[in-house]
């Protein structure tokens, strides 16, 4: 497979992008992870076509789901493709059948950081297109996602201290990965998982986007890409005051409080320093400190119960946030604290019922 083909548009936008980002470095070593669907072959073909203009080290990895039955010879297709590159192939297969996308996207992303940690590779590279990341901010806005969620999919994010995950497709769409895969007659694994709609998000690729873009906006995939753009400023500088204020409301000893057990508090936030934050900050701080305090994400339910106690008079509690847990007011604290009658229940998670989703 060539080097020699002339540039297409494709090649010349990656080049400017990791130019003017700095994404993935000259002599960088790159692990890309590979389906040997369209959109990664379309950027294993990039990054080789590029490679003399960087000098960057690439590898491939691939997991293997044990599932669905073709996932043998789809991780045989993509042993071809590291032997007509030759380049370096990590192949893992899960030792069960992973059949969930959580579970599934969870597995890959441990099978890859394992990967590049052992090798030695600082960049783990995936194939996520504009088109991914509007189907993901769609996907999250119909859960009922604030903005973190809805800005998903960034360019980069860690997966360890010294391990960084890049995803440099983000301003290309599926579309154009597809089109640059014919024209360069790159042997394109078709995944019959991709067509089943009993997925949710297949049926946002195969229905909801495509009617929108017929009868609301020919380019909604590109609009809703630059909007989680757009929305991931915002998000980082979001959380960068978030952080500033539980600095400042979080103590870093715990008070007593009068009317409650020292052994039963959990967490306290100071409420007086909130309360001249505006809304946005309160709801995420709170959000952020519930998170921590009881280590699960709350709802928006729980959330606004907490962030009502900000301005609410002494002594007003929430009902039980998980196992006999409670907010409560006392001034000028909010507290967590466990009103379970007493150790053995709390053991046992007997009691007040568990408010949490899991």
């Amino acid at each position: 497979m060539s080097n020699a083909i002339p540039w297409t548009t494709l090649q010349a936008e990656l080049h400017r992008r990791l130019r003017q980002t700095h994404l993935l470095p000259p002599q960088g070593r790159i692990l890309l992870a590979i389906s040997g669907g369209q959109d990664s072959l379309c950027l294993l073909q990039l990054l080789v076509d590029l490679q003399p203009k960087w000098g960057w080290q690439l590898a491939l990895a691939h997991g293997d789901h044990r599932w669905p039955l073709d996932s043998q010879a789809n991780a045989d297709h993509v042993l071809q493709l590291a032997t007509q590159y030759q380049l370096p192939c990590y192949l893992r297969r899960a030792s069960l059948p992973l059949k969930g996308e959580a579970e599934g996207r969870t597995w890959r992303y441990q099978m890859l950081t394992e990967i590049a940690k052992q090798q030695g590779y600082a960049y783990v590279v995936t194939a996520h297109t504009a088109s991914d990341r509007a189907e993901t901010l769609l996907y999250n806005l119909l859960r009922g996602s604030g903005i973190d969620g809805l800005q998903a999919l960034s360019w980069q994010r860690p997966l360890t201290d010294t391990i960084q995950l890049v995803r440099p497709l983000l301003e290309i769409s599926r579309s154009q990965t597809g089109a640059f895969c014919q024209e360069r007659e790159l042997p394109v694994w078709q995944d019959a998982m991709n067509q089943d709609l009993g997925y949710r998000r297949n049926r946002l690729r195969q229905i909801v986007l495509p009617y929108l873009a017929s009868h609301f906006n020919p380019q909604v995939e590109l609009t809703l890409a630059h909007t989680a753009e757009m929305l991931s400023a915002e998000a980082a500088f979001l959380q960068q005051e978030t952080e500033s204020l539980l600095a400042k409301a979080i103590p870093s000893l715990a008070p007593s409080i009068a009317h409650l057990p020292a052994d039963r508090i959990l967490a306290q936030i100071n409420r007086q320093c909130l309360q001249a934050a505006p809304l946005a900050l309160q709801r995420r701080a709170i959000r952020e400190f519930l998170r921590r305090t009881i280590d699960r994400m709350p709802s928006y339910i729980q959330t606004q119960k907490v962030t009502a106690l900000i301005t609410a008079p002494g002594r007003s509690r929430t009902d039980p946030l998980k196992q006999g847990w409670v907010a409560e007011v006392a001034d000028p604290w909010i507290v967590i604290w466990d009103l379970s009658l007493g150790p053995e229940q709390r053991e046992s998670g007997a009691g007040l019922p568990d408010c949490f989703d899991d």
